[in-house]
């Protein structure tokens, strides 16, 4: 059963508390050299059968309104196994 994988993040314009407090902890232990961390989800969906152009379908629509909040996220990515990619 393949899995697909769907990435969200927040919006680049709005501020990402959680990815400013992992910055500052960054820096305060010593890891220099990084300007910025952004804290995204990524969801595993596993399919029962072989993706088709409607799987995906039905996974992007799933994405923009399901697993985001189209306000404030982005849905930057949907990766298919590549197997399934053919």
């Amino acid at each position: 059963m393949p899995t697909i994988v769907v990435e969200v993040m927040p919006k680049a314009e709005l501020l990402d508390p959680q990815g400013k407090a992992v910055a500052g902890a960054l820096t305060r232990i010593g890891k220099d050299g990084f300007s910025s961390v952004r804290i995204g989800k990524r969801f595993e969906i596993t399919v029962d059968g072989p993706i088709t152009d409607a799987v995906r379908a039905e996974v992007e629509a799933i994405a923009a309104d399901i697993l985001s909040n189209s306000v404030i996220e982005d849905v930057v990515g949907i990766h298919y196994p590549v197997e399934a990619a053919n």
